[in-house]
């Protein structure tokens, strides 16, 4: 479970002492805890699953590319590299990445499997695979891919 795995991390990191990956992995345990307070409001008390904390982490490091960018365009290439470094740690935690090759293959079965004939069925091929997929694809570059695909339908 990644609760665990992060639970051990800290206390890894701690001994470690390593401040950069105890300050990274608090923040990902924080923003977790954050969900699950969030989702106690819906009637969920036993907090997000491991497959929304792996979004979670997916937009974690959305957002740190993001300030990368903006830091690299404001000649702050101190600070992109601490983001980077808090890129990396984050990476450790989600499984791995899922190729251009079984990224376009995955589209191809969740469009088969969801029944799609057109764009307007891009929803149903985007939840199915954020729900076999969490943490394995980048989906805002398949979302494109997905699109690309239903209009050619």
């Amino acid at each position: 479970m990644l609760r665990d795995d992060l639970r051990d991390a800290l206390k890894t990191a701690m001994i470690e002492k390593s401040d950069n990956k105890v300050s990274t992995i608090r923040l990902i345990i924080a923003a977790i805890k954050d969900r699950d307070i969030a989702a106690r409001s819906t009637g969920n008390l036993d907090g997000i699953s491991d497959a929304e904390i792996l979004v979670l982490l997916q937009s974690m490091i959305k957002q740190r590319n993001d300030s990368i960018e903006m830091y690299t365009k404001g000649g702050r290439s101190d600070l992109a590299e601490a983001e980077k470094s808090e890129i990396d740690i984050i990476r450790t935690f989600m499984p791995k990445q899922l190729g251009e090759a079984e990224t376009a293959s995955a589209i191809s079965e969740a469009i088969s499997a969801t029944g799609a004939v057109g764009l307007k069925d891009m929803g149903k091929v985007m939840a199915l695979l954020r729900e076999k997929y969490a943490g394995q694809i980048d989906f805002s570059q398949a979302s494109v891919k997905v699109k690309e695909q239903l209009a050619q339908i």
